[in-house]
């Protein structure tokens, strides 16, 4: 009979030890989610159609904090920021007009410091349409367009134009729902 209760308290110790033992893996998993989280990861629900075909609505996309760490945004990159009219709503886009560059949409084509032929974009799977500008980019800011460009509510239509350097949250690379894609990878511009 002492055995039987031995054994009970012996078996109570070993449950409240792995209680304790998973309550300890569970506390810092959380902790180690939030700092991903916070400094490392940024994860987005999409809500619009803007960004199709590369990116459509529903897809959930995580995009890289440390991106631009020791690298500047590049034109074509598609970026997480502060929505430049509330910045409490993060946007995702695509970076067609770089720091102190001059920026036209003629006949939805786009053209880069006056230049004669307009500015190439393969990753466009619509025709666009209308004109905009010239506008004239100030530095440490990106003018802004989404690449379903007929359906995008983007730099065109913002009271404040243009998304500043501080306001990047994060580079887009990878799509992992509905199914996993990269949305980083570069084509010649």
């Amino acid at each position: 009979m002492a055995d039987s209760g031995h054994k009970s308290t012996e078996e109570k110790i070993n449950w409240k030890k792995e209680l304790m033992e998973w309550l300890i893996v569970i506390e810092v998993a959380v902790v180690f989610a939030v700092i991903l989280n916070m400094f490392i990861i940024v994860n987005a629900s999409i809500p619009t159609a803007s960004m199709e075909t590369t990116i459509m609505i529903g897809d959930r996309v995580f995009g890289n904090r440390l991106a631009y760490i020791n690298a500047e945004p590049e034109r074509g990159d598609i970026i997480m920021f502060k929505f430049p009219d509330d910045e409490r709503q993060l946007f995702i886009k695509r970076i067609i007009g770089m720091p102190g560059e001059t920026l036209e949409m003629k006949d939805g084509k786009i053209y880069i410091n006056g230049a004669e032929t307009p500015l190439e974009e393969p990753y466009l799977n619509v025709i666009p349409v209308g004109d905009y500008g010239p506008v004239e980019i100030p530095e440490n800011a990106y003018f802004m367009m989404g690449d379903n460009r007929n359906n995008s509510a983007d730099s065109r239509y913002w009271s404040h134009t243009f998304v500043y350097r501080d306001k990047i949250v994060g580079k887009a690379v990878l799509k992992y729902y509905p199914s996993i894609k990269r949305v980083d990878q570069k084509t010649e511009y």
